[in-house]
């Protein structure tokens, strides 16, 4: 489904019911809006991982502008500005009240973002391998130079200089830096793994100059760290001992900063937590859910 607001037009779909049969009442759902991962990740790799979320929340996921099946625009306005206000539009669109924010890695700054701006909106804060600023960026440099093979190294740097000039280079990039992002990848997948994965990848949309825009520009100043114990939604903060891109550290001090939030750190995680432990993340969120937010 597409919505045409704040001047471009945004890719949305629907996972669940939003009302269901409770006794001899409908019982209306809290809406979840899956934000993705980048910038200029798209919502395909979420599914069906989140599926049995759809049992608890009813799903929104959205491609953000320029990114997945959204419409493109000039590099400049793909922004983190302009992501919080697509939501903003999206949920006034829809004709929404509060919603649940699920946001990842990047997905998660715009989530926090969002929660200051429209507080009164916020019904929950799902926040899973996120960063509250941009000191992010030279954690993961070390961890990198730490870490990574020659070629993860090169292909970094052209990440950190928002330096992306193709589709191609910018699936070499995440092909290379598979075994930072999950401890679960498999270098020697058999055919039926290898084939999967070749899906996963013609199914994605990613957009590499929101992805340049983002680490050449506006995250290199990003830090929403003074402001965020002005939050009162409920939240969770999810962490992975293994995360490369945005370090365990930073979700503990996103914890410490959030009043009453719950913080988990993922011990057998990397930055994909969701691939890594499924069935504890499914625990760990629909628990959190039917406690805080229903």
């Amino acid at each position: 489904m597409y919505a045409h607001i704040n001047g471009t037009r945004i890719f949305f779909d629907v996972e669940g019911m939003g009302w269901v049969p409770d006794g001899p009442i409908l019982r209306q759902k809290p809406v979840c809006f899956v934000l993705h991962g980048g910038p200029g990740g798209d919502h395909t790799g979420y599914k069906p991982g989140l599926t049995p979320l759809a049992e608890e929340m009813q799903l929104v996921y959205i491609d953000n502008r320029g990114s997945g099946h959204s419409a493109k625009g000039p590099q400049e306005s793909y922004s983190l500005e302009n992501n919080v206000e697509d939501i903003e539009a999206l949920r006034q669109h829809l004709g929404l009240e509060k919603i649940v924010l699920h946001g990842h890695s990047y997905g998660g700054m715009v989530a926090q973002t969002y929660a200051l701006r429209y507080p009164e909106n916020v019904a929950g804060l799902l926040l899973l391998t996120t960063s509250p600023s941009y000191e992010f960026l030279d954690k993961a440099k070390r961890i990198v130079e730490e870490k990574g093979t020659p070629e993860m190294k090169e292909i970094a740097q052209v990440l950190w200089d928002g330096a992306f000039s193709s589709k191609e280079q910018l699936s070499r990039f995440y092909e290379l830096m598979a075994p930072m992002y999950s401890v679960t990848h498999n270098a020697n997948p058999n055919e039926e793994e290898r084939r999967a994965a070749l899906d996963a990848r013609e199914r994605s949309n990613r957009c590499y100059e929101a992805l340049n825009e983002g680490f050449g520009g506006f995250l290199k100043t990003f830090d929403l760290r003074d402001r965020l114990p002005s939050i009162t939604a409920p939240t969770l903060v999810m962490g992975a001992m293994h995360d490369w891109i945005t370090p365990a550290e930073d979700s503990v001090e996103i914890a410490r900063l959030i009043p009453q939030s719950e913080l988990i750190i993922f011990e057998k995680s990397s930055h994909s937590v969701i691939k890594d432990e499924h069935d504890h993340y499914l625990s760990v969120v629909i628990d959190f859910v039917r406690r805080r937010i229903r």
